[in-house]
């Protein structure tokens, strides 16, 4: 093994790989100055050090939207880290970024076919990905992305990287799209039209409000009334259309859609950490934990 490279060496593979200086050092000595066998050895440690986290939970991270210039096709991705700390690092923001342009540039519509595709000419996004982690040094996914389609143009808003909108109009103009992307950002509905909730909750829901309506001790054709405006309630909260305007409550969704001749086709809303399971581990004993292995 050679004792010395040089800094035009490091640099050269810094600048490849984005290590830091002693990683791409050490790689360089261990190779003997051998910069192919030098990337060669660190995207093995890169899956390494990735397959050793791959259990830990990713819940933080960022949503990223992107739309093509005509803005008729728009990308959702959320990428997950561990950290806020990390979601908020320079290498993790470009990795979303980039993930969220190949998904566009290529329609991906699976996770699964986004993770074997050309990241920068030299890795693929899985590769890109492991390395990232071993940057990092925390468990680094791509949770999941989405493509909205659209034969006019696509709205959309993020809220602080965290809570992210796309939606499909007819006739709706740039500051009513925005709006509306801001409202499913803000009120979260399942659905556009309150006709639209699946039955299967309507049905659970009902059973819950009618035994609270029957706990109240008031006749039949009362609790069937208080049963039918709480239903319709439900279905309003839940849809977009039902709900009041969150810039001025004293309208609907629906109102503000038929002042404007307007409709809302579609809707995508991710949020950070969604249906993945936070564990609940005590954080004195998560750094106990890392302590002890330090000692090992």
């Amino acid at each position: 093994m050679s004792n010395n490279v040089s800094l035009e060496l490091i640099k050269t593979l810094r600048e490849r790989t984005g290590a830091g200086m002693m990683e791409c050092k050490k790689a360089l000595l261990e190779t003997n100055g051998d910069i192919e066998a030098a990337v060669e050895a660190m995207r093995i440690r890169g899956q390494a050090v990735a397959a050793k986290k791959a259990g830990r939970t990713a819940a933080e991270g960022l949503i990223i939207i992107k739309l093509t210039s005509d803005g008729r096709t728009a990308a959702i991705c959320e990428i997950n880290c561990e950290t806020d700390f990390t979601a908020g690092n320079e290498n993790f923001n470009q990795f979303a970024e980039k993930i969220t342009e190949i998904v566009l540039d290529h329609t991906a519509n699976t996770v699964e076919a986004l993770l074997d595709l050309n990241y920068d000419g030299q890795a693929t996004v899985e590769e890109a990905r492991k390395s990232l982690v071993a940057k990092t040094g925390e468990n680094i996914q791509i949770h999941r992305l989405a493509l909205l389609n659209s034969n006019e143009k696509i709205s959309y808003y993020v809220h602080n990287g965290r809570i992210g909108a796309v939606v499909h109009t007819q006739n709706a103009n740039d500051v009513l799209g925005k709006d509306l992307a801001m409202q499913i950002v803000a009120s979260n509905p399942i659905v556009v039209n309150p006709i639209d909730v699946p039955e299967a909750l309507i049905a659970k829901e009902h059973e819950i409000f009618s035994e609270q309506a029957k706990a109240s001790g008031k006749p039949a054709n009362i609790i069937e009334k208080m049963i039918e405006g709480r239903m319709d309630k439900f279905r309003n909260e839940i849809s977009l259309t039902g709900q009041p305007f969150v810039k001025d409550p004293s309208v609907t969704i629906k109102q503000l859609l038929e002042k404007a001749n307007a409709k809302v086709i579609s809707f995508i809303r991710f949020e950070v950490g969604e249906g993945i399971e936070k564990s609940s581990e005590n954080f004195a004993e998560e750094v106990m934990k890392q302590v002890k292995a330090n000692q090992n």
